[in-house]
């Protein structure tokens, strides 16, 4: 999946609290684990991204975006950079995950500066968009414990905890059983409240067996905002040069 805005980041104070220690149901890590094989079939791919913010009033900004994409066995990366509008043109953020470790970096252009994000930022929006840090990062079954809330011929719900900190009490994914893919992810605080949701469709079959959404959005429901993502021409299994990746890839941008 899964995904990565104005030079002012719009900082908040995380919230970080401890997983319940749910016990780790064999069939809904199983169902978890297709989902992310499936998705890891793809090792590599480019594609152009728009992201829509809409304010509680219904105002929004604009932003267009290039992403690359790659997997090669325990590692992920991902590199978004903005291409327009002019104030956040050639920023760019990059994701790295191997195994359960994963490192961050954002470079702001006017600044000529990487920021490499801390634990301690992941709860942080992402350029002003209802996106944290930590909902761009890589979702590692690995990383979680899941427990079967329910199970019917159209759709599988998982409660997921993390097992080590995350600004979210658990997470409950919507699967659709037939494709294997999200349907949709309630994120729920220590109160048990729901406070973020985050859909995705328009789903094409872009390998065997493989889909990915061409649209998601991420509902804060605290805030009466959401933040809209869509894809276009994408290129799956796209020759990507490895530099792309790296700090001289974040610094060169387009």
């Amino acid at each position: 999946m899964i995904f990565r805005l104005s030079l002012l980041l719009l900082f908040l104070i995380p919230s970080f609290v401890g997983a319940q220690n749910i016990e780790d149901d064999p069939e809904a890590r199983k169902i978890f684990e297709e989902v992310d094989q499936r998705r890891n079939k793809i090792n590599s791919e480019q594609a152009d991204m728009r992201m829509v913010i809409f304010d509680s009033r219904g105002n929004t900004r604009e932003r267009d975006l290039l992403s690359f994409s790659m997997n090669d066995g325990e590692i992920s990366k991902s590199l978004l950079i903005f291409e327009s509008p002019a104030n956040v043109r050639g920023t760019a953020f990059l994701s790295i995950s191997e195994g359960s470790e994963e490192v961050q970096k954002l470079y702001l252009p006017a600044l000529g500066q990487i920021q490499i994000i801390s634990a301690a930022e992941k709860g942080d929006r992402f350029m002003g968009s209802d996106f944290t840090y930590e909902d761009l990062g890589d979702q590692d079954p690995e990383d979680y414990e899941f427990e079967l809330r329910s199970k019917s011929d159209s759709t599988y719900v998982l409660r997921a905890e993390k097992t080590e900190s995350s600004e979210y009490n658990y997470l409950n994914f919507y699967i659709d059983p037939e494709r294997y893919v999200l349907q949709k992810i309630e994120y729920f605080n220590d109160d048990g409240q729901m406070i973020k949701r985050l859909e995705a469709s328009g789903y094409s079959e872009v390998l065997d067996e493989v889909w990915q959404p061409g649209k998601m959005i991420m509902y804060d429901l605290r805030n009466d905002r959401k933040t809209e993502l869509s894809w276009s021409d994408r290129n799956v299994n796209a020759s990507i040069p490895g530099w792309r990746f790296t700090e001289r890839g974040l610094r060169r941008g387009l």
